[in-house]
């Protein structure tokens, strides 16, 4: 899919400048701008974040894991994963997969390229590329079907509602005290550790009551981070815990401790504008 941006579709007047704040989004990590060349391969990997209107409502699409996999079952995630050889961009990599967990179709004219976020950094060390899109008919989004060897349910939630949780009241909720929301708290949980696999940096769980499998982890940060940036708002309840540092410090890193290592990438790697990157020797023979 091309990242050329388009004429706005045709949505209510609070959504437009919601949808323009993240069209004019210009990713300001420029530390991280070459860590496609120096992190290996099979530990990159986008997702996409599907967006689209409903009864004036801007929603993202959410699947929960199949209970059969052996990462993260039964576990709220963006449809995604990890980069294969023959993608050739981030975006590729993320239509790529949301075509196989939810049969997206990553050639409907309905589907518009809005941005990319920096990247996220998993527990396990996977660094993640956040692809944000727009689903101008909500049509599509009745299409989906969830894959039954990946996905149990594709279900949406109000985004707006990552900032400010009490929004989720409207909801058809999930059953507090139930498998998918055991907490004692009515829409909003926290938990702070510390992740020892990451140089004992400290770390905050947010997890969001839907109406499915929570929204928590590494799928709750990267949608607080596209929530503040599509509403131009802070979150009401505290991001970080004492002492925590942003993703895109994990992220260098997780860089500097593979360096450290002595690693060096052998497969082609990705660029953030979505082309291919090749070395000086290989661009003088092209």
């Amino acid at each position: 899919m091309s990242a050329i941006l388009e004429p706005l579709p045709k949505l209510s007047a609070h959504n437009e400048q919601i949808i323009q704040n993240l069209k004019n989004y210009v990713n300001p990590a420029e530390s991280l701008a070459d860590f496609e060349q120096k992190y290996p391969r099979n530990k990159l990997a986008a997702v996409s974040i599907i967006l689209f209107e409903k009864d004036g409502v801007l929603r993202v699409v959410l699947t929960t894991r199949s209970k059969k996999l052996r990462a993260h079952p039964g576990q709220t995630a963006l449809p995604g994963g990890k980069c294969e050889p023959l993608d050739q961009s981030f975006v590729a990599t993320a239509l790529r997969e949301s075509n196989e967990e939810c049969g997206l179709d990553p050639q409907s004219p309905s589907l518009q390229y809005l941005t990319q976020l920096p990247p996220f950094l998993s527990q396990w060390k996977l660094i993640v590329i956040p692809v944000v899109f727009l689903c101008t008919d909500p049509a599509l989004i009745d299409t989906l079907s969830p894959c039954a060897d990946e996905v149990d349910c594709i279900f949406s939630h109000p985004l707006e509602a990552i900032l400010e949780p009490s929004l989720a009241n409207g909801e058809s909720l999930s059953e507090k005290g139930g498998e998918n929301w055991p907490y004692s708290e009515d829409l909003y949980n926290i938990t702070d550790s510390t992740w020892t696999q990451i140089r004992n940096t400290v770390y905050r769980m947010h997890r969001f009551r839907t109406s499915a499998s929570p929204v928590k982890g590494l799928t709750s940060d990267i949608l607080i981070m596209t929530a503040e940036i599509a509403f131009g708002k802070e979150t009401t309840y505290t991001r970080y815990a004492p002492g925590q540092v942003t993703s895109e410090q994990m992220s260098l890193w997780a860089i500097e401790d593979y360096l450290k290592d002595g690693f060096v990438a052998s497969a082609k790697p990705v660029g953030l504008n979505g082309q291919i990157l090749h070395s000086r020797e290989e661009e003088s023979t092209r």
